[in-house]
């Protein structure tokens, strides 16, 4: 019991010698040894670059089960391709480079797209430095070269699996045709506004570039060095490719001049663009005047599942209903009972064509314009929804089905259909084309159709893309 107080008296023996403490010192020499410390470099961990590494992976390890890269392989699994494969030359021991599977750069484009990417070179960079892409080609070389090629040239066979898509969701009910709205959209062609010429500009570029040609074939001739050879096909190619776009312009002045006259304008006024013959100047939707052309998409409202795709340089919706109705009837095989269109489609000629094309068994629901009215004219307008003289029965029944309330009910679906998919696809990237000329632009608008759908599946028909194991999910391929 003692110890303690032993040790407690010991240690104030031990220390009661001592000065006290300098308070005002003591924070002095904290602070001098504080500036010290900061004069001295700071110990950093730096990179070095040149250290070897070694990292045992997989493809395969990089995505998580549920990433959207496998969805989009099982999808393009899925899909009847045979044709792309019957075309490739190198087989068994024939001379020739082993091709790229074309599923590959289909998969490529469909993954592409859902991401917002359309530039040729930027994917080839992407299947080098990302990781989804790097999965989907599987340790394949691909170039930028293939893959344009690939988008470009396959046109009719995306719009066959396109048809083969929306054909099959029909077949076996995912899908209902019942309501299918239609709505254009202008994009952005990749032509400069500068690059619109008058006959006699075209004619003189046109001299100037068979002369450029001539001269460079001459050179060519004139100057047989092997190391400015490939200078010299560029500079040939290049000059040959400038007067064929200036000869597609030229041939395409008469379908412009026609379009002016249609429209009341003056037919000299008529130009053609040396950048992309088949691009139009069109109003877009800020009010401007620019190159594009005009996507049209048909909708299922109930599903938005995208079922017809068209493009056409005419700046004007008039004239692209019954087309489309006849597109998607011959698509899927099923003929829509409602078809919802905005007021720039109903032209009475376009109703006509409607129901004779349909029997009658497509209605057409579009809002009814407003009759013209002189100026100065007081006098109460006439009902829009009476029949006019001159109207042909369709165009009768039309008026008279857009006085109905039930009408004008369903007419609402369109904008919550049309404009949703229109946005969605220029989220995704389609803002301007990146392609030039008619078919490859709508190998580009059905490349986006491919992609929205594919996602639809996956709420509709998630069997269809791999996904889903119950018997409700199994029923439509039973089927």
């Amino acid at each position: 019991m003692s110890h303690p107080k032993h040790q407690d008296s010991a240690a104030g023996g031990l220390f009661e010698d001592l000065a006290a403490v300098d308070e005002q010192a003591a924070s002095a020499a904290a602070q001098a040894r504080a500036g010290a410390l900061r004069l001295q470099p700071p110990r950093l961990l730096q990179p070095n670059r040149k250290q070897v590494e070694l990292r045992a992976s997989d493809l395969e390890s990089l995505l998580g089960e549920e990433h959207r890269a496998r969805l989009v392989w099982d999808y393009v699994e899925r899909q009847e391709l045979s044709r792309l494969s019957d075309a490739i030359k190198a087989r068994g021991s024939n001379a020739g480079r082993a091709a790229i599977d074309p599923r590959i750069l289909f998969a490529l484009w469909l993954y592409a797209t859902l991401e917002g990417v359309g530039s040729g070179r930027e994917v080839a960079r992407l299947t080098r430095e990302h990781d989804a892409y790097r999965w989907i080609c599987g340790g394949v070389s691909v170039n930028y070269h293939a893959l344009n090629d690939f988008r470009s040239g396959n046109e009719a066979l995306m719009d066959e699996v396109l048809t083969a898509n929306v054909a099959a969701l029909a077949a076996v009910g995912a899908i209902s045709l019942e309501r299918v709205a239609q709505d254009g959209m202008r994009v952005r062609a990749d032509a400069g506004a500068a690059s619109f010429r008058r006959q006699a500009s075209l004619e003189q570029h046109l001299a100037e570039a068979g002369e450029l040609v001539r001269q460079s074939r001459q050179r060519a001739k004139d100057d047989a060095g092997a190391s400015s050879r490939r200078a010299q096909v560029a500079r040939q190619r290049a000059a040959q490719e400038r007067e064929a776009r200036v000869q597609a312009a030229l041939e395409q002045l008469p379908q412009v001049r026609a379009a002016k006259q249609r429209n009341g304008d003056k037919a000299e006024d008529a130009r053609a663009s040396t950048t992309d013959a088949d691009a139009r100047v069109m109003k877009m939707g800020d009010g401007g005047f620019r190159p594009a052309f005009n996507v049209q998409l048909a909708t299922t409202c109930q599903d938005q599942v995208i079922v017809g795709v068209a493009v056409s340089n005419a700046g004007s919706d008039m004239g692209q209903m019954a087309p489309m109705v006849e597109q998607v009837s011959a698509r899927t095989g099923c003929t829509p009972e409602q078809w919802l269109v905005d007021g720039g489609f109903p032209a009475h000629e376009q109703i006509d064509a409607v129901h004779e094309h349909t029997q009658g068994r497509t209605e057409v629901i579009a809002p009814v314009p407003e009759p013209r009215r002189k100026a100065g004219d007081e006098t109460p307008p006439p009902d829009k929804h009476q029949r006019k003289d001159g109207d042909s029965e369709p165009v009768a029944q039309w008026r008279e089905r857009m006085s109905e309330e039930d009408s004008k009910a369903v007419y609402k679906q369109r904008a919550a259909t049309a404009e949703c998919v229109n946005a969605l696809a220029r989220n995704r990237g389609l803002q301007r084309m990146p392609v030039r000329g008619l078919r490859k632009v709508r190998a580009v608008a059905i490349l986006y159709a491919l992609a929205h759908n594919l996602m639809r599946m996956v709420k509709i028909a998630p069997q269809w893309v791999g996904l889903g194991t119950g018997a409700s999910a199994m029923a439509p391929a039973a089927a």
